[in-house]
């Protein structure tokens, strides 16, 4: 999968295009979860969230095997390193990774995950995000995620806003603060996948 790596500031950040045959997979598997009442409460985490949405539930290690999750994000952070840093990455291992269900006035606040790489991918979306109260004045931030590393500087902006597309994944380290805005004007959901993972010292290091 060709990445494409984005430096608004500081550190960088990672956007690739997830296959659109694990974007099916990864919705099957999320609705299944959501038609099984006793697999929704036993993969349920969205009290160790930071989220104020629907539904966060994890994906099970069958699940990710199945998918090579690991293995497609090892291999896309490997090459992120190797571009930035010119080392090659030893190790990698996903602490967890769930499922994001949000809808209308639903949002996640300002935070930063734990471990060293952190990632955020589409695999639903709604049509339309709604409109602002003060139409045509504002910028819509309506259901995007924005990444915040500072205040802005001269010639460098602080923030990287991201409008939410089918497939769209970005990684990030896990340090870089950000939030999600809610949405309005439709009942869809905009579904999403997260993860949290640790890769080796030397590969991590400054």
């Amino acid at each position: 999968m060709k990445l494409e790596i984005i430096k608004p500031f500081g550190p960088s950040i990672v956007k690739f295009k997830l296959p659109d045959e694990l974007v099916l997979e990864m919705n099957k598997y999320a609705d299944q979860i959501i038609n099984d009442k006793k697999k929704s409460e036993d993969l349920n985490e969205g009290p160790k969230l930071a989220g104020n949405v629907q539904q966060e539930f994890l994906l099970d290690t069958d699940f990710m095997k199945k998918i090579k999750w690991a293995e497609i994000l090892a291999n896309i952070t490997a090459e992120w390193i190797k571009n930035k840093r010119g080392r090659n990455l030893k190790n990698f291992r996903i602490i967890k990774s769930w499922i994001v269900r949000q809808f209308k006035n639903e949002y996640n606040p300002l935070h930063f995950h734990s471990g060293h790489i952190s990632g955020v991918g589409y695999l639903k979306v709604p049509k339309n995000l709604g409109s602002t109260v003060q139409e045509g004045k504002k910028n819509n931030m309506n259901g995007k995620l924005e990444l915040v590393e500072s205040s802005p500087k001269f010639l460098c902006s602080g923030n990287y806003t991201a409008t939410p597309q089918v497939g769209d994944m970005y990684l990030f380290p896990n340090y870089l603060l950000h939030t999600v805005y809610p949405f309005s004007d439709t009942e869809d959901e905009r579904r999403s996948v997260s993860f949290n993972a640790e890769i080796d010292e030397l590969a991590a290091a400054l």
